[in-house]
């Protein structure tokens, strides 16, 4: 096992935290336009995400086992809007991000739980559903 991932992971945790995103208030004054300071934050990490893929499109970087990286877009599907929509009312009404809620419920906040248990439900349904569909996932 490679501990410098479990390091990584602290060090990301710790800075969520101190960015507030592992605040359920943050994210209620975020919905609600009061404080935007979630706001700069996830809008700092596209753009940091954004600049990391140009960099490795443009030096032209390869996986571990040396295999060409694809940048291919998905395409469109047909649930993709009312998922989108049920992931937006889920994030809203439990004031958590799916992404924070691990480092939540690491900082003691259990209500995180929930969140979790929604995100592995929701990921176990829509293996199911497109499981039986033609061509699978």
């Amino acid at each position: 096992m490679n501990y410098a991932f479990l390091l990584f992971g602290a060090v990301f945790g710790f800075l969520l935290s101190r960015a507030g995103a592992t605040t359920f208030d943050f994210y209620a004054k975020l919905f609600l336009f009061q404080d935007l300071q979630l706001l700069w934050v996830i809008a700092t990490a596209a753009t940091v995400g954004a600049f990391g893929v140009f960099l490795l499109k443009r030096s032209r970087a390869r996986a571990l086992d040396g295999q060409a990286l694809v940048y291919d877009g998905k395409p469109m599907r047909r649930g993709l809007v009312l998922g989108a929509l049920l992931f937006g009312v889920g994030w809203g009404m439990s004031g958590s991000c799916p992404g924070t809620a691990p480092a939540m419920l690491g900082e003691g906040k259990l209500l995180a739980g929930f969140t979790i248990l929604g995100i592995l439900l929701g990921t176990y349904l829509y293996g199911r559903f497109h499981a039986r569909e033609p061509g699978g996932l």
